[in-house]
């Protein structure tokens, strides 16, 4: 066991229960338990709020999962991953202040208390938390997997007893401080991220004998590890550039990112958190995947994928060293765990539970049972992930594009044209949510492109056309 290396990660954890512990307090003596717990007050500042963005979208997927598809994959994966660059950029952008302003006037907690008020629709709100739980639970598996993997390259326990010292420094942080714990610690795990993996990266650059000469071993073992087009040539330009939805523009739609964008204070801390969170995501993403790829020549044969990250960093680093490198990937998935968890509780507290069986529940009942449930989800999560597959990203990419599918248009189109109404709101969802899992099961790449752009596109004509066909039926809410 390599003590060295995991004593740093011991006390970044510690941390990371004080400040849960911390920010208890606020859950404790706030008037309102929902805002605080699930949205930590709308208080955050520009820079908490660009981080905690980075770091929920920066998940075990991008940190353990990603490197581990470059090191296969070569030099495309990489142009492939930048599509990322403009995840903070739209999300802020495309919701901005109206977003912002319309929640607080509904008093939304979570996107789906923002779908229930605008399309004032039982079925909207039942087929969102569906699609929710059924796509987050996935999403969830993969960090949870994430999370055992790692501790389980730095210590060598079994994968199943990793899995489980990481799910319990997990469930009691979370289920203890709530929206706020976890965003405060997301800036600092943004911080360990962002050097971390500059770090990395040149010790990386190093060990391979500088850039040219790893680039000079990679195509001397296939030369498609330094094209455009990956190790086997199936990287087309169709569905590389369909990432550009899928991991770009598309993530307005993810609800544990759009909720970030109900709650910053004010407009100063909006722009803020476009510029940082651009200028991060940017940074980041390049550092860990061209990790990746420079990894193959400095450490062949690796594979298992998801281990890449880790095993690299102890072998090109002192071990104390390692330790606070590893930090990097354990925060993104401690972060990324969190948010997910918070939004699945807040859904079966708040949109199915207070809306449709107790609404009169009074706050300590409330309280209580957000925690029971925060804690119960993530026990089923760690059932779900007792056998793992070999790379985790494509558990994350489904989850991904089953959300986005599902909230896209009526998330945008809601909140920009008036003429949308709950007919197309539901249509759009059946259509997205249906055709996604049918293209996946049994037409995967549609037209050469990730299957979400299609779906996508159908749920577009789905929402608009029911909504023009239903117009007159829904004037009086429209206004």
């Amino acid at each position: 066991m390599n003590w060295q290396a995991i004593l740093p990660l011991l006390l970044f954890i510690i941390i990371i229960f004080v400040v849960g512990i911390w920010a208890g307090k606020y859950v404790k003596s706030t008037n309102s338990f929902l805002q605080e717990y699930f949205l930590g007050g709308r208080s955050l500042g520009g820079f908490v709020l660009a981080m905690t963005m980075v770091t929920t979208y920066g998940s075990a997927s991008s940190f353990l999962s990603g490197p581990g598809t470059a090191y296969n994959q070569g030099l495309a994966w990489v142009l492939l991953s930048m599509t990322q660059l403009s995840t903070g950029y739209f999300v802020l952008m495309i919701l901005g202040k109206k977003f912002a302003i319309v929640t607080r006037k509904y008093k939304a907690v979570t996107i789906v208390d923002f779908l229930k008020e605008r399309y004032q629709s039982k079925w909207v709100v039942i087929l969102s938390a569906i699609s929710i739980l059924i796509f987050l639970f996935s999403a969830m598996s993969a960090q949870w997997i994430g999370g055992g993997r790692l501790i389980q390259s730095l210590t060598g326990f079994p994968y199943i007893a990793a899995l489980f010292i990481f799910s319990i420094s997990v469930l009691v942080y979370v289920v203890i401080g709530g929206f706020r714990a976890v965003a405060l610690t997301d800036a600092l795990q943004g911080i360990v991220m962002f050097f971390g993996t500059l770090v990395l990266l040149i010790a990386v650059i190093i060990a391979g004998g500088g850039i040219p000469n790893i680039i000079s071993d990679l195509a001397a073992e296939n030369p498609n590890l330094i094209t455009p087009f990956g190790a086997n040539g199936d990287l087309t330009p169709r569905y590389v550039s369909s990432f550009w939805v899928l991991v770009g523009v598309g993530v307005v739609a993810l609800p544990q990112i759009a909720v970030r964008a109900m709650s910053y204070k004010n407009t100063k801390s909006m722009h803020r958190g476009i510029l940082i969170s651009t200028i991060v995501v940017g940074f980041i993403m390049l550092n860990m995947h061209l990790i990746g790829v420079f990894a193959r020549p400095v450490m062949p044969g690796v594979e298992i994928g998801d281990t890449v990250m880790p095993l690299v960093a102890q072998q090109v680093l002192p071990n104390w060293l390692a330790g606070i490198i590893l930090a990097a990937p354990m925060a993104a998935i401690m972060t990324t765990v969190n948010s997910l968890l918070l939004l699945v509780s807040s859904t079966i507290v708040k949109d199915i539970y207070l809306n449709y069986m107790e609404p009169d529940a009074r706050e300590s009942k409330v309280k209580g049972m957000s925690m029971w449930v925060t804690a119960v989800i993530g026990i089923i999560v760690i059932v779900m992930s007792l056998n793992p597959p070999d790379l985790i990203i494509w558990l994350n990419l489904f989850s991904m594009g089953g959300l986005e599918a599902a909230f896209i248009w009526p998330i945008v189109m809601g909140l920009y044209w008036k003429k949308g109404n709950k007919y197309g709101a539901i249509a759009s969802m059946v259509t997205g949510v249906g055709s996604y899992i049918l293209f996946e099961s049994f037409y995967p790449q549609p037209f050469g492109m990730h299957s979400v752009v299609t779906a996508i596109v159908l749920a577009f004509f789905a929402y608009v056309g029911l909504s023009l066909a239903t117009r007159k039926n829904t004037v009086a809410l429209v206004k």
